[in-house]
């Protein structure tokens, strides 16, 4: 579960936003708008009166139940729709009072007013990755000739560009937009399916009041009622993954190339220690690694919903409103915190500079191999640079020069020594991120 407001660790993990849309408040105003609007959309369809509607609707909107009363019937019942149907009936006049929560079932009323907050959601987090792509993308821009080492398995391997390595964090981004757009119209759905699933209580103009509710509340319908269908909750539970999976990967990548040794980034801002003033912690970077991984296993746990029984579970269903909210929570704080670390990175051309400098040329040997390659079959000269790197090692002199006492094939070394000459397709490879993200 998420931190609450009165826990510290919510100083480090919060959102405030995401969080007052998962708050009682919100979820009790939802309930009510659905129970307003399916009053109002049984009256279009002439199931009950139109006057009794309009006072069901008026009475909704001006209803605030005691929170300590809903927890008490959510106790007993599961659900809060009990205890809030019955402070609602309690608000018309006793005539409206039999057409309150006509033919629904609680379930299609928590599930409807889950998906109008998780409407809301979608949209804050939509533009907060649509801001963060940008700043990737604008960062990506302006250090596409930066040359930096690239390291695969941990070592350092051959020089890349920084930018390219920034838009590897963007475009997963834009991918996880376009998930987003093909995950609201069947994840934004009403549910109405009365008490087990078939309407039976509203009779021939069932699937007009369903209509009528969605039209309302500016939901899509899907082809059966979904009580125990819960695959879009949990196709919401991987996006969620795979957005703080993306943010804990860039995370991930901060962290190392913050460490004293290497340098080549740093925080603004960065979180001090108790104990030693020299330290200056990745805390933001830090924050979006364990985000990604509470909330991938928790994606894990959200799958067990999956598994409900019959016509309707209560125990699956509640691992969904137990496990679902963290997840957005943490997600919201993940996009948040990573929209704070991109605009506090600050970029060490120096050190990158640096790193190459004191690797000996060792990561131009592929390089060099190819160079020699276009005069020497091409094993001999992978042979003849191995050789080179283990005398450049030993000597400790740079690899382009010992391979200049061993060569004489005419390649101009001294080019070959500058990192940005070996950056390969990376410019390419960056328009065509910065298109993607364009295109988004």
């Amino acid at each position: 579960m998420s931190p609450g407001r009165d826990c510290l660790l919510a100083g480090l993990i919060r959102d405030p936003e995401t969080e007052a849309l998962l708050g009682a408040s919100a979820e009790v105003a939802a309930l009510l708008e659905v129970e307003a609007a399916l009053a109002l959309a049984e009256a279009d369809c002439g199931l009950i009166p139109a006057e009794a509607a309009a006072r069901i609707a008026d009475a909704a909107r001006l209803l605030t139940p005691e929170l300590e009363a809903l927890k008490a019937g959510m106790g007993r019942d599961g659900v809060p729709v009990p205890a809030l149907f019955a402070a609602l009936r309690q608000a018309v006049p006793a005539e409206d009072a039999g057409y309150v929560h006509w033919g629904a079932t609680s379930q299609d009323i928590v599930d409807t007013a889950l998906v109008l907050r998780l409407a809301r959601i979608l949209d804050l987090f939509e533009t907060r990755l649509k801001a963060l792509a940008l700043a990737l993308g604008a960062l990506a821009e302006a250090h596409r000739a930066t040359p930096i080492a690239a390291r695969t398995r941990m070592q350092q391997a051959t020089p890349t560009s920084f930018g390219l390595k920034v838009a590897g964090w963007m475009l997963p981004l834009t991918r996880h937009l376009d998930r987003l757009a093909e995950l609201r119209p069947r994840l934004l759905a009403v549910s109405l399916g009365g008490a087990s699933g078939n309407l039976a209580a509203l009779g021939p103009e069932a699937l007009a009041v369903e209509a009528r509710l969605a039209a309302r509340l500016k939901l899509t319908t899907l082809a059966l009622p979904w009580h125990t269908a819960r695959d879009t909750m949990l196709e919401l539970g991987s996006l969620l993954a795979l957005i703080t999976g993306s943010l804990g990967k860039m995370g991930q990548d901060v962290v190392l190339l913050a460490q004293n040794e290497i340098g080549e980034v740093s925080l603004a801002g960065a979180g001090g220690s108790s104990t030693m003033p020299n330290k200056a912690n990745p805390v933001a970077a830090e924050v979006l690694i364990a985000l990604a991984r509470s909330t991938g296993g928790l994606a894990g746990v959200l799958n067990q919903a999956a598994l409900a029984e019959q016509e309707r579970s209560g125990a699956a269903w509640l691992i969904e409103q137990l496990h679902l909210p963290a997840m957005l929570l943490q997600t919201g704080a993940a996009l948040a915190t990573a929209a704070e670390l991109v605009a506090g990175l600050r970029v060490n051309e120096a050190a990158m500079r640096a790193t190459f400098e004191a690797a000996q040329g060792l990561m131009l040997a592929e390089a060099a191999s190819f160079a020699l390659a276009d005069h020497m079959p091409r094993s001999a000269a992978q042979a003849l640079v191995k050789t080179a790197c283990a005398e450049a090692l030993a000597s400790g002199q740079p690899l382009i020069d010992v391979l200049r006492t061993k060569a004489s094939a005419p390649i101009d070394w001294d080019s070959l020594k500058d990192p940005a000459r070996h950056m390969g397709a990376a410019d390419a490879l960056i328009d065509r991120a910065l298109e993607a993200l364009r295109r988004g």
